[in-house]
């Protein structure tokens, strides 16, 4: 191993919470202060070629370096005034390099967490008197929960719709923080939905692919926003085939995700 990556974990798992099998809430704390962040940016965590890997994973090829760092960029789930630890979302894939690793981690695993934050999928550029619909498949939630666990404890005049699709009502993860906050917040709209209702009888909400939900007026009825530019801003994280979808119906809409340093009032985080 090389002076340079002698030590090179700096942070400490505090938390882990299995939603199921495939997704995973991490909450890691680094051994000194916190990095400022916004909310909607991500974190970058890391772990050596030689970390364990959980065993549902693949057969790795080729096979990681033992000593060489694998890190990947995951949005930030927790409150930016949260300062003691950062939490993240995360979904297995068990192809791949780095989840089957941090799947294996337990509470007090070692892991490296990258010095800064980055990202522009934030709120910095919507105009304070627009509404925001934040529209997410799987883990592409976790910027939103950023979002709302840090502006809605002050922010009562601000409109949050979000729209969460998932293929099982267990695979939606923080559906009980949500729905309380919903409950509590008048300015604050969830609409969980589903696509495989068919092997989910007990789900009592809506079930379809989120672009043709959004396109039956979804939004409009449960939030009562009018879905127009004028009035709202729209971020999209997630699943490729939705974001491009769901772009193009909120395209004919007027919408426009901007050119350049013009912002526009569709903003997309490209997850994977």
């Amino acid at each position: 191993m090389t002076a340079e990556n002698q030590n090179p974990y700096n942070a400490t798992v505090i938390g882990r919470e299995e939603i199921n099998p495939q997704l995973l809430i991490m909450r890691v704390r680094p051994d000194n202060d916190l990095f400022e962040f916004k909310p909607g940016q991500f974190g970058v965590l890391g772990l050596l070629g030689s970390a364990q890997r959980i065993p549902e994973a693949s057969v790795e090829e080729p096979v990681s370096e033992p000593e060489k760092m694998i890190r990947r960029a995951y949005s930030i789930a927790s409150s930016s005034v949260e300062r003691r630890y950062v939490e993240f979302y995360l979904t297995l894939v068990t192809s791949g390099q780095l989840t089957p690793r941090l799947f294996a981690l337990e509470h007090g695993s070692r892991v490296f967490l990258g010095p800064k934050a980055s990202g522009l999928f934030t709120l910095d550029r919507v105009a304070p008197e627009k509404a925001v619909v934040l529209i997410a498949t799987g883990t592409g939630l976790a910027p939103y929960l950023s979002m709302l666990r840090t502006m809605l404890v002050n922010d009562s005049r601000r409109k949050y719709v979000v729209l969460h699709g998932a293929r099982y009502s267990w695979d939606l993860g923080y559906r009980g923080e949500l729905e309380s906050l919903a409950r509590v917040r008048p300015n604050f709209t969830y609409i969980p939905t589903i696509t495989r209702p068919d092997h989910d009888p007990h789900f009592q909400g809506y079930s379809g692919r989120l672009q043709k939900l959004l396109e039956q007026g979804l939004v409009e009825i449960e939030s009562g926003l009018p879905l127009d530019p004028k009035l709202a801003d729209v971020f999209l994280c997630g699943n490729p085939e939705m974001v491009k979808a769901v772009k193009a119906i909120l395209e004919d809409k007027g919408f426009s995700a901007g050119q350049g340093k013009e912002p526009g009032d569709i903003h997309v985080e490209e997850y994977w």
